[in-house]
């Protein structure tokens, strides 16, 4: 057995690196299908219809299966039940079917309908939209679940942070490249819907490489004698979820998860039009500027994944990635806008992506340090759910407090009398900076729970 696992897959740095490649490749492509409509919103005010609150109420629905109907829990669950490559696949063929529903509601269904559901009354289009990102929600998060315990597994105790960091660099790659995609593709071929139709090609692509993937994961448990060697008092039981709650560490995670994500994804749902509105410009070209979000994750995420599992310092790397959050958050709130340039609002979306590359960094490779290996999948899941209650509400609040502070501002853009820079968007980003102010408490308690716990969130990953 012993050497067996001498001449794995795992054991070689090519193999390992390759297996990266390949799901980070499926990530890029859904975090791109993710935030298609992010550039759009101007247009989809025109041609759909749509309000802010609309807008921001279709950009929570992504979660609202897996947070309502408890999805990402029944994830993790079937992640450590079913292992790696079923659920991979599983949410590779959810996203899919997501996206084709959100096709089918911007290209077939009649933009001039409404209906009413409780209180709300919303076109057509923005009912089946929701259905289709809530289903793709749910493939996306589980994939994303998943992806983190696939590297766990083939990095742990080599290079896991650096691995985990290069990963999400490469998925946030994706949201560079739809800021200046998709309003390209919307211009060229007709409207919004064909963005989506793009992203949902990419999404097929990224089905491959899943599959590509699950072949070397086969080869992989053959190789180290997986199944044979399993002891079942190693599996997963329900009752581990309480074991989980109950950690204190678990807890602090995940609730600075919740918070530092809150401020991030709403924001990007947002910030095109926000920065059209401070800098005067078209929404197409602040998305340009959007696009830079990425650039210190990319920069940095190599370096800052190297120091982690060579020198460790985790829990303080998730305080400065929240202080620089913060910091940017109140820049785009706090200076005005006669002040507001062009390269004020790159270098504050940079410092937004290198705070990005710091927290999650150093987050994800954290929790297998607090929870045993057996139900790594279902913690990860859980995390997950508690992040994606706040992903649910937090659009829909921005959404909602934006439509209250600029009253009529988005009946006058359906009516074609004002443009994106009507918005005021102060209120919004004092929002996002309260939730950084919020990750700073929070990763402070954190850093307390480690000296108490003795986690070793400060110490290295690499054995």
């Amino acid at each position: 057995m012993t050497e067996a696992i001498k001449k794995s897959l795992r054991d070689s740095a090519t193999a390992r690196w390759i297996m990266l490649a390949l799901v980070s490749s499926t990530m890029f492509f859904a975090y791109f299908f993710v935030d298609i409509a992010s550039p759009l919103k101007t247009m989809f005010e025109k041609d759909y219809g749509w309000s802010s609150e609309a807008f921001g109420f279709y950009g929570g629905q992504e979660f609202f299966f897996n947070v309502f109907l408890g999805f990402l829990i029944i994830s993790g669950i079937i992640l450590d039940k079913m292992g790696i490559r079923f659920t991979l696949l599983t949410s590779g063929l959810t996203m899919i079917i997501g996206a084709l529903i959100k096709v089918y509601a911007l290209k077939f269904v009649d933009i001039e309908a409404q209906s009413t559901l409780f209180w709300m009354t919303y076109p057509n289009t923005v009912w089946i939209a929701c259905l289709g990102f809530a289903v793709f929600g749910v493939g996306v998060e589980m994939a994303g679940i998943t992806v983190s315990k696939a590297i766990v597994k083939w990095f742990q105790g080599k290079e896991l942070a650096l691995a985990m960091g290069l990963e999400m660099a490469i998925a946030r790659l994706g949201v560079f490249a739809v800021m200046w995609l998709s309003p390209i593709i919307a211009e060229k071929y007709n409207g919004p819907s064909s963005s989506f139709i793009w992203g949902t090609a990419f999404l097929c692509i990224g089905f491959l490489t899943f599959l590509i993937y699950t072949l070397m994961d086969a080869k992989l448990d053959k190789q180290e004698n997986i199944a044979a060697t399993s002891n079942p008092e190693d599996e997963f039981k329900i009752s581990d979820i309480g074991k989980i709650f109950s950690n204190p560490g678990f807890l602090a995670i995940a609730g600075l998860c919740v918070l530092f994500y809150s401020a991030i994804f709403p924001f990007q749902r947002f910030a095109p039009q926000m920065l059209a509105s401070k800098l005067m410009v078209e929404e197409a070209i602040a998305s340009r500027y959007v696009s830079m979000f990425p650039i210190g994750a990319m920069i940095l995420t190599p370096f800052i994944g190297y120091f982690l599992d060579k020198k460790g310092f985790g829990a303080k790397m998730m305080l400065y990635g929240a202080i620089l959050l913060t910091i940017s958050h109140l820049i785009f709130a706090l200076v005005p806008t006669e002040s507001f340039t062009a390269v004020t609002a790159i270098f504050t979306i940079v410092i937004l992506g290198i705070a990005f590359s710091l927290v999650p960094a150093s987050m994800w490779p954290s929790v297998p340090k607090i929870v045993e290996n057996r139900y790594l999948g279902s913690a990860y899941g859980l995390i997950f759910w508690i992040q994606n209650i706040g992903l649910w509400g937090v659009p829909m609040l921005i959404g909602y407090v934006l439509t209250s502070t600029n009253p009529g501002v988005s009946e006058a853009i359906r009516a074609g009398t004002m443009d994106a820079s009507a918005y005021n968007y102060t209120v919004p980003e004092l929002v996002f900076a309260g939730f950084g102010i919020a990750a700073i408490i929070l990763s402070l308690v954190l850093r307390s729970v480690d000296k108490k716990r003795g986690f070793g969130l400060d110490l290295p990953n690499k054995a």
